[in-house]
């Protein structure tokens, strides 16, 4: 499986972006999809994930007020829409593919395919 991010910027706070992240490969309706983030000297967290195989989504806590996470089927594209920008959110976002259950999708362990990143600035 090879995912391509695309999608982040530099914004100001409030703004919205939408996040892509393109999967290719074999068998990808037995992937969940999911978004993690890096922020410098912090260690990567969770913040969203799409499971292909119910269609159910999680979000961590901190997002899911704000961020959406969804996918188009005809392009195999995992999508982040992130609103109401914070400084707090500037980090290098990342999706990932996994094929463990639900429950387990919140740890970045489960996924085993990852994607290069794309950078998120909000800047105050």
């Amino acid at each position: 499986v090879q995912l391509q991010a695309s999608g982040g910027g530099l914004v100001q706070v409030g703004d919205s972006l939408r996040l892509s992240c393109a999967a290719s490969g074999r068998a990808l309706r037995d992937y969940a999809l999911g978004w993690f983030r890096q922020a410098p000297g912090k260690e990567r967290e969770f913040v969203a994930t799409f499971s292909r195989r119910s269609g159910s989504t999680l979000y961590a806590d901190s997002v899911k007020e704000r961020f959406t996470v969804s996918f188009d089927y005809a392009k195999n594209t995992v999508w982040l829409q992130v609103n109401s920008l914070k400084p707090e959110d500037t980090a290098v976002y990342y999706c990932a593919a996994s094929r463990a259950v639900l429950s387990a999708l919140r740890g970045s362990s489960a996924y085993v395919y990852w994607g290069q990143g794309t950078q998120v600035t909000v800047s105050s």
